[in-house]
């Protein structure tokens, strides 16, 4: 039978992740400011991504906006024009009709 050879990868792993939960802890108790302190930073911190996430919404929403307002009146214009040739077109193919 053969031998089932260990890689390591396993211990590496366990490694890892001790390594980080240490390094976690380590930061936490040695972190120059108090829990309070850290929350309300979090929080600020929060609060301007969601105002930066917010006004740049609004400000994609009234691009948008305004591209397809834009859009919609070229198409319009588009299909006035093609709207005048069909109607020309069925001009023609009633009086070619007529004729015969």
């Amino acid at each position: 039978m053969a031998e089932k050879k260990d890689s390591g990868n396993g211990k590496f792993v366990l490694g890892a992740i001790f390594g980080t939960v240490a390094g976690a802890v380590a930061g936490v108790l040695m972190a120059p400011k108090s829990g309070k302190d850290t929350r309300k930073d979090i929080a600020d911190g929060a609060k301007k991504a969601s105002s930066k996430a917010k006004s740049g919404g609004k400000k994609l929403f009234k691009r948008s906006k305004t591209e397809a307002e834009k859009i919609g009146k070229e198409v319009a214009k588009e299909a006035e024009v093609v709207k005048k040739e069909a109607t020309k077109k069925a001009a023609e193919v009633k009086e070619k009709i007529a004729k015969k």
